[in-house]
């Protein structure tokens, strides 16, 4: 599989807001990094978030919000996982993808997977995509013009994709309406499709139960959300998923956690053609706050390392491609 991390110190929270507290530290990131990475030239992806909305300013370079310069820690065989959020309100598609073009002229040559938008089914969040209008259209355009952009650059390498959380029911029809709309073109200028979730975070799950829920998750979201769209001979990579510490959350209990995630999408992996697993977070947004979207991070905020970071280390160097 191919692995990589969410690097930053800033985490959205469910109201809108943002869960963060002392700086990131690129130092102490590019040497946790090195750590989880295993050996210099393993491929490892570095997840990074930049967004676009209305006062976004074209025709001059663009900065990573979350982390900061994420471009520095594209070294040594890494390479960026970026995340490019759509959050316009006055719904300007076209700006979106005029943003795109200059993403991929900017930070091409260090990136490996561009995702466009960041959770564009959740509806209800300022933080996340689906919140602002057009969305479907700016997913349906923006991946082909990333596509188109890279190839006219020769980033041959360069993946496109886009990613949700976890559908259901009447939510499933959510990537029906993006191939309805965007047609073969669309499906064709896909490279990927990627999934953001969290088991036992937000819906408590039994420490015995999780290997068959995970299992049963992805087979889902493979026979009832992509095939039915059209899209069933992607793969799927995991985007995010992570487990935080807290009151009553052991640390532990974290790297138990992620260790059976990986596990299971490592078994299944050949079978439900699932490309790759992106942890959500190097290390905690705030370690002295007991939110649940505070402590995600394999470190402490000062990168103090909890169970989870050497369990993960462990995960790659077993499963790297």
């Amino acid at each position: 599989m191919l692995f990589g991390i969410y690097p930053g110190g800033v985490a959205g929270d469910d109201t809108g807001g943002l869960a963060g507290g002392l700086p990131d530290d690129p130092a102490l990131v590019s040497s946790a990094l090195d750590r989880l990475q295993g050996r210099p030239g393993r491929p490892f992806l570095v997840r990074a978030y930049i967004g676009f909305d209305d006062a976004t300013r074209l025709g001059e370079p663009h900065a990573t919000a979350a982390p900061a310069a994420a471009a520095q820690h594209a070294i040594r065989g890494r390479r960026l996982d970026l995340v490019a959020q759509y959050q316009s309100p006055g719904g300007d598609v076209d700006g979106y993808c005029a943003f795109l073009r200059e993403l991929v002229e900017q930070y091409g040559a260090v990136t490996s997977t561009l995702q466009v938008t960041e959770e564009p089914n959740v509806m209800s969040n300022p933080t996340l995509d689906g919140y602002y209008p057009a969305v479907h259209e700016a997913i349906v355009r923006g991946v082909s013009v990333v596509k188109a952009r890279a190839r006219e650059l020769g980033y041959t390498n360069l993946r496109v994709g886009f990613n949700t959380t976890p559908l259901f029911g009447p939510a499933t029809s959510f990537v029906t309406e993006l191939t309805n709309l965007g047609g073969k073109d669309f499906i064709s200028d896909l490279d990927y499709v990627g999934l953001d979730f969290f088991p036992d975070v937000f819906q408590p799950v039994d420490a015995s139960d999780l290997p068959h829920s995970v299992a049963g998750l992805l087979r889902h979201h493979r026979d009832s959300v992509l095939a039915p769209s059209g899209l069933g001979h992607l793969p799927l990579h995991i985007t995010e998923h992570g487990w935080p510490t807290g009151p009553e959350r052991h640390p532990h209990r974290q790297a138990g956690v992620v260790e059976t995630v990986v596990d299971v999408i490592a078994a299944q992996s050949k079978q439900l053609h699932l490309s790759g697993y992106t942890h959500f977070a190097l290390r905690d947004a705030d370690s002295a706050e007991t939110g649940l979207f505070h402590q995600f991070g394999l470190t402490t905020d000062d990168y103090s390392p909890k169970p989870a970071f050497d369990t993960m280390k462990m995960l790659v160097e077993r499963f790297s491609v």
